[in-house]
């Protein structure tokens, strides 16, 4: 390992201005190795997660979310109180239109635990599905 390792666990999430704000697109971000520990066994507990944000002015940097995510490695936490305060300090530097987090925790005791928590910009409407049709995929190659 090298003297100075090039990154460490950090809360400070950056944000970087909206390439496009003037449409609504999905930014979506996968977590799948999330680890923090029960609060009370102090056992390990994971989790993948699955962020959806429509940004307005700001999108979050990547580096920044995984040192955030990375963070919590070493913290005791409830399913439910990690996944609210991810999304809390999320909305407070990106203050998206649109954002929902899945959190799926693997098995503990024989109980999965899913937490979906959203928030949506005041006066923020989505715009209306668009359902294309379905093609079978086609490779060229002969059947």
């Amino acid at each position: 390992m090298p003297p100075n390792p090039p990154s460490r666990p950090s809360k400070e999430l950056h944000v970087f201005p909206n390439p496009a704000p003037e449409r609504d697109y999905v930014i979506q971000f996968q977590v799948p190795e999330f680890t923090c520990h029960c609060p009370l066994t102090g056992q390990p507990d994971f989790a993948h997660f699955t962020i959806d944000m429509i940004a307005d002015k700001y999108c979050v940097e990547l580096k920044s979310l995984k040192m955030y995510f990375w963070s919590y490695r070493d913290e005791g936490a409830f399913h439910e109180k990690v996944t609210n305060t991810i999304l809390e300090d999320i909305v407070k530097v990106t203050q998206p239109r649109f954002i929902r987090i899945t959190a799926k925790w693997y098995v503990r005791g024989g109980i999965y635990t899913n937490v979906v928590v959203e928030h949506r910009q005041k006066g923020w409407k989505p715009q209306p599905r668009v359902d294309l049709p379905a093609h079978g995929f086609e490779s060229g190659l002969l059947r």
